[in-house]
């Protein structure tokens, strides 16, 4: 594992598989659909950013504190906006998002807006991040397996069935509702930290981004397979591959394709698909829900059954 590149691409594997975790205890397990994590991601990586920008403290605390900072800011806007349901919740953790981004943008003297934080990373190679990623990625999948069958596990998934039979059993649905968005502002947080630190350079745009924040963790969670535990790390790995896939023209093949036979038809082409990446997700998205609804994980038994049907012959 030396090739930078490949390094880069596992780094951001595992970050997704933080926030997808994360984002699949609250929506998957909790039935709770967020378009707000972008919020949670940035709050953790500003935590870390100004920590470092304005009083000179090793972004490593802000790893640690980028979690507790989302989980600080996400406890009061849950407690008043968990008494709406459905849409509106979804609407509300929009709103957050977009006055958080905001509000980072305004706060100019504090924030550096729109200039953003820069700072020095704590490691010149990308070993040391892939294996802080990789601790990271197992503890999120191991803590999101131990909720999940515990006790407030089995609550969570019966306020996602159905709520007003799980308050008629006497069970708190608000006080179980905001520990799953703490779990999830803890890692997505947690994961915002850790993208300051490799990065080095964030502001409002990259990290309070909807589509690139909020919607790729819908995307993970959907992809991989909502409300099971691996799911989030499948959906991850095809995600970062599409990504990249459209982020390099096909890993570069039209482009040689183009130069070999001096097309520049084709050269156009591989321009274009690698600014076509939202479409590539939207394509992706309509197929996995017509033919895998359950996602990749939660369907597995069918694409199993499917495949080897093909591979003996007695498919349709």
């Amino acid at each position: 594992m030396k090739d930078n590149y490949y390094l880069h691409l596992m780094i951001l594997f595992l970050m997704w598989v933080v926030i997808g975790s994360a984002w699949n205890l609250i929506a998957g397990y909790t039935g709770q659909v967020s378009f707000g994590d972008a919020a949670f991601f940035g709050c953790g990586a500003y935590t870390a950013g100004l920590l470092a920008h304005h009083l000179g403290v090793s972004t490593w605390w802000g790893l640690a504190l980028g979690g507790f900072t989302a989980v600080a800011v996400g406890l009061p806007f849950g407690w008043i906006c968990f008494r709406m349901r459905g849409a509106y919740f979804a609407l509300a953790t929009l709103a957050l998002n977009e006055v958080l981004r905001h509000g980072a943008t305004i706060a100019e003297k504090f924030t550096g807006g729109m200039v953003g934080i820069l700072i020095m990373p704590s490691f010149t190679s990308k070993v040391p991040y892939y294996y802080i990623a990789l601790a990271m990625a197992v503890a999120s999948l191991a803590s999101l397996q131990w909720v999940v069958r515990s006790k407030p596990g089995y609550y969570f998934v019966s306020i996602r069935e159905d709520q007003d039979a799980a308050e008629s059993l006497g069970i708190d649905t608000h006080l179980y509702k905001m520990l799953s968005l703490a779990y999830a502002a803890f890692w997505t947080g947690i994961a915002g930290a850790l993208y300051m630190n490799y990065m080095g350079f964030i502001d409002p745009h990259v990290v309070f981004n909807l589509h690139d924040i909020s919607i790729m963790a819908i995307l993970v969670g959907i992809v991989g397979g909502v409300g099971t535990v691996y799911g989030p790390a499948v959906g991850a790995f095809v995600m970062v591959a599409v990504q990249e896939m459209f982020r390099s023209g096909f890993f570069g093949l039209f482009k040689w394709l183009g130069d070999a036979s001096g097309s520049e038809g084709l050269v156009q082409v591989a321009k274009v698909l690698t600014q076509a990446h939202v479409l590539g997700f939207g394509i992706l998205v309509v197929v996995v829900i017509l033919v895998l609804p359950n996602g990749i994980v939660g369907d597995w038994p069918k694409i199993r059954r499917r495949v080897f049907r093909l591979g003996t012959g007695t498919g349709s």
